[in-house]
């Protein structure tokens, strides 16, 4: 078997089998097949695309290039979250202590945030004594004694992904739906949960820009995971303005923190309750969307989702006194004033140049090298549809030196569209596929 013959067939409209696709991606993973080849066999995808049995053996060639987690240590049917990331995006934080509280594991690994994107993890180190770095045998008994653990993706999870993922982002390879589905799922696979529930992004600020790509990448990744043998849901929901109102680390923990004590935004608690309820469904608690949707809104009304986040920071090392008291937290020494330019109504926002604001801030990187400021961000004061005075605050930054604070200013203000005509924001969840 020749890699040659394999971008000539690929180049041609031809499928390959699930051999050769195997082949190509262990080639590649040890070093075997060069770089120039794989990238000709990466754009002959975009070109020509990939059959579903293609992109399904593409994906599972990926997850068994590394490690595969086994789950089967830890009790009960395990569920997982994905978001395919968005600005102001702290659902995790929320929606793995609603689950957990109802006694469904959550087992999760989670990244760090890079370009406009935030972290979990990064989030979760907001707290101070906060572990991510679990040895397995840590991860698994945690996650039975609790029915939580969130801990910081291993270096050897897809590593044909992170390999093939690095060349895709320099050959202007990035945008074909087989090779984004695939290497998305790849990594949910090889995490080895038994209920996987997808948050797909749909706007501005996400990866896919139109309702119409997001539901295409939605439904390919729920039959990627279905076809290996995974309960797989998806829900695409809006990112045409970022969930919720804070963006950076410190600011959306405070969030979600308002969250599960019931006071959180009216986006953040629907998009919560919607994961929730797809995770409750596909582990076998709840026994339709709506139930679980209850079941959901339910551990906010007694407090138990809190409780059991709370448990959850102590476990991993982190000072749950944080949580009960949001205070504690530093907050940066600078707060500078966004002021509309006009009266008239919000009538869209650019959420990737609002996200790319708070990283100019320091609440996130440009390189996984970069440090980050937790306390650094944005709180947005303003939502599509509401009618703001010429004058009016419209957001806050949060940094630590003023010149930052007006540089991500002058970001911030083109990236908000205010016009004479009111519109009508779309609902925050779009879609919801099984």
């Amino acid at each position: 078997m020749r890699m040659y013959d394999c971008i000539s067939k690929k180049k041609s409209g031809f499928a390959l089998s699930k051999e050769e696709i195997k082949f190509l991606v262990d080639g590649y993973t040890l070093g075997e097949i060069p770089d120039y080849q794989m990238s000709a066999f990466l754009m002959a995808v975009c070109l020509k695309g990939m059959t579903e049995e293609e992109t399904l053996s593409l994906t599972m060639a990926m997850a068994e290039s590394g490690d595969i987690l086994d789950l089967s240590a830890i009790h009960g049917c395990k569920a997982d979250k994905h978001s395919t990331g968005g600005v102001g995006d702290k659902t995790t934080l929320v929606v793995a202590p609603m689950v957990a509280a109802l006694k469904v594991p959550v087992a999760k690994m989670s990244g760090r945030g890079l370009g406009h994107t935030g972290g979990t993890i990064d989030k979760l180190e907001s707290f101070p004594g906060f572990r991510t770095a679990l040895t397995q045998e840590e991860f698994f008994s945690q996650v039975n004694r609790i029915g939580l653990a969130v801990m910081a993706q291993t270096a050897n999870l897809a590593p044909a992904d992170k390999k093939i993922y690095a060349l895709r982002d320099v050959t202007a390879t990035v945008d074909s739906m087989p090779l984004i589905a695939s290497s998305i799922m790849s990594k949910k696979l090889a995490a080895g949960a038994s209920v996987i529930v997808l948050d797909v992004k749909s706007g501005s600020g996400a990866f896919m820009k139109t309702l119409e790509d997001s539901v295409a990448l939605a439904k390919q990744m729920v039959d990627l995971g279905n076809g290996a043998g995974r309960k797989t849901y998806a829900v695409v929901t809006d990112m045409n303005q970022p969930l919720g109102n804070n963006i950076g680390n410190i600011l959306e923990v405070k969030e979600a923190i308002d969250a599960l004590n019931g006071c959180g935004p009216e986006d953040l608690m629907d998009a919560s309750c919607t994961l929730a309820a797809q995770m409750l469904v596909g582990a076998g608690k709840a026994a339709s969307f709506d139930e679980g949707y209850q079941m959901a809104e339910g551990t906010i009304k007694d407090g138990s989702a809190f409780e059991k986040f709370c448990e959850f920071i102590e476990a991993q090392g982190g000072d749950a006194a944080y949580a009960r008291e949001p205070q504690k937290f530093p907050t940066a020494p600078i707060k500078f004033p966004v002021k509309a330019s006009a009266s008239g109504y919000i009538s869209s926002m650019d959420t990737e140049q609002i996200g790319l604001a708070s990283l100019v801030l320091g609440a996130g990187r440009e390189k996984k090298e970069d440090k980050i400021d937790p306390a650094a961000g944005i709180q947005m004061c303003i939502k599509i549809g509401d009618f703001v005075e010429a004058g009016q605050i419209i957001a806050v930054l949060y940094t630590s030196e003023e010149k930052k604070a007006v540089a991500a200013r002058d970001r911030l203000l083109p990236a908000i569209t205010i016009s004479k005509e009111q519109v009508v924001p779309a609902k925050h969840v779009l879609a919801i596929l099984e």
